[in-house]
């Protein structure tokens, strides 16, 4: 196995560093956010190709640094088996992914909210039009309970980051090399791939449905992490690892 860094990987390090960098010189840190940014769907700031290029832009230095760092360690051992097309495909397919179970979870999270407001005796296109102004009405509590930042935080959510794809490519990994020893920074004990990995999801899967955060900030989109290790996940049972070296995509 070659050592180093494979083309695919370092396109996208590079793709990466230069969204990083037009977000913090171009329009005062903003204007990145929104338009390459995802946002919901019926949040009048979304468009079809931020679907797409949500998962070239990050929150800040430390998220870009541990996501690209993430990218270099996994990412160069998984292309270097399935070849940079192949590579390419199930990293983009993976972030995708992420995106759609993420806005799925969204919608749940704000149509639920959205119909017991109707419900109430609300127009729902009124409470969209609150919505769109960055407002909200706190007569909304009474009916959902006191708690309103749920279904507005879904109809505000900003969506970025490559964390999506890089968990499809954690499970890659994990799969490929599952007897590869691997250690967090404050946990300094070698674990073995099969066990680390799936560990990892499973603290995202808990943080996803618990809102408790672990390692991560609490603004961490865990669904999305668990979309992208799904899909992952997915595509490397289809493709029998096995098979990797007849269907090499070079």
């Amino acid at each position: 196995m070659r050592v180093g860094i494979t083309e695919s990987v370092k396109h996208l390090l590079i793709i990466n560093g230069l969204m990083f960098v037009g977000t913090m010189a171009i329009g005062n840190g903003e204007l990145f956010y929104e338009y390459f940014g995802l946002y919901f769907p019926k949040n009048e700031l979304f468009q079809p190709w931020q679907i797409l290029t949500h998962m070239f832009m990050h929150g800040g230095f430390m998220h870009i640094l541990f996501n690209m760092f993430a990218l270099w360690m996994f990412g160069t051992a998984v292309e270097q088996v399935f070849g940079s097309k192949k590579f390419m495909f199930f990293y983009i397919l993976a972030g995708l992914g992420a995106a759609i179970l993420q806005l799925a979870y969204l919608y749940f999270t704000f149509n639920s909210g959205l119909d017991a407001l109707t419900a109430g005796g609300y127009n729902s296109a009124e409470i969209l039009d609150v919505l769109g102004q960055g407002k909200y009405n706190t007569g909304w509590e009474s009916i959902l309970g006191g708690d309103l930042s749920g279904f507005v935080g879904a109809f505000n959510t900003t969506m970025v980051g490559a964390s999506g794809a890089i968990m499809g490519i954690l499970v890659a990994f994990g799969m490929l090399f599952p007897e590869s020893k691997l250690m967090l920074i404050f946990l300094p004990i070698p674990i073995k791939a099969k066990y680390f990995i799936p560990a990892i999801i499973i603290l995202d899967l808990i943080s996803a449905l618990t809102g408790q955060s672990f390692f991560s900030p609490s603004n961490t989109a865990y669904v999305a992490h668990v979309g992208g290790a799904l899909t992952g996940f997915l595509m490397m049972y289809f493709w029998k690892k096995d098979q990797f070296d007849k269907y090499r995509w070079n």
